[in-house]
């Protein structure tokens, strides 16, 4: 392995760990830190390597978050079966898409979540109410005994999880970033449930993402810089789990809305 490739080890490590605890996958660091440093790979080299270390990450965090028991698991099976569609036509679309049109895409679109959690940092209030006929109605017992109770429009979510599939395969970047706010403000999780239940559907989305690209032939040329970025991921992502637990949900968005800002003006500096 040659030198050069070591210092992705501590960049895996900190997106490990930043991602797990904002239930984001990381992704949404990694690829415009990548574009940046590789200013001449193509779009769908850059996404591959991305989506694999993202699947690295979200199964890590995952394994954590079961042990907390976080995760709505029915939930996340729903909302891997509809979002494992669109991560294929996603990972088979990026070969389309110029470098230039990519990194504009990219940091627009995480300036608008950025802004759109900057408006609207909090989750709803966790109180019992009646669960409306065209919901499903959720309870989950951590490992701590906290029991959150909880509805949401299933066909809403398999809805807006297969559109999350599509866009993230796409960039890259896992989807947590989006799959995060609708979760918590049009789908009713509490935060720390929202970012366990969204590590879990990434760790599938994001291997199917991967098979395709594997089956496509693109994620060969970024495997000796995935195995570095996987390795430090897999430590990263149990820390940011861990660091979850002390961190109260709205401190977890806001910092979820700082990062997507600023990396997306920087991103976009870049191209203009």
């Amino acid at each position: 392995m040659p030198l050069h490739y070591f210092w992705l080890l501590p960049l895996g490590f900190v997106v490990g760990a930043y991602g797990t605890l904002i239930g984001a996958g990381g992704g949404f660091v990694l690829v415009p830190i990548l574009l940046l440093v590789y200013p001449r790979e193509s779009p769908e080299i850059i996404t591959s390597i991305s989506l694999a270390v993202v699947f690295f990450n979200a199964l890590s965090g995952s394994i954590a978050y079961a042990r907390m028991k976080r995760i709505e698991y029915r939930s996340g099976l729903l909302f891997s079966a509809a979002a494992m569609p669109g991560a294929i036509l996603g990972a088979i679309t990026i070969s389309y898409v110029p470098r230039r049109l990519f990194d504009s895409i990219f940091g627009l679109l995480l300036i608008v979540v950025s802004v759109f959690l900057i408006i609207k940092p909090g989750a709803r209030e966790e109180v019992e109410r009646l669960c409306p006929p065209n919901h499903r109605a959720c309870t989950v017992t951590e490992a701590n005994g906290t029991v959150h109770r909880f509805s949401y429009n299933p066909v809403l979510g398999t809805t807006v999880s297969l559109i999350v599939g599509f866009v993230s395969s796409l960039l890259g970047i896992g989807g947590g970033i989006i799959h995060v706010p609708v979760l918590v403000h049009l789908l009713n999780f509490p935060v720390h449930i929202a970012t366990a239940t969204s590590h879990f559907v990434l760790a599938n989305m994001a291997l199917t993402g991967t098979l395709t690209h594997i089956a496509t032939g693109t994620f060969t040329h970024g495997l000796r810089r995935t195995l570095m970025l996987a390795l430090g991921v897999l430590v990263g992502a149990q820390l940011g789990a861990r660091l979850s637990s002390l961190t109260k949900g709205a401190w977890i968005i806001r910092g979820l809305a700082i990062a997507l800002g600023a990396v997306g003006v920087r991103l976009l500096m870049a191209v203009l």
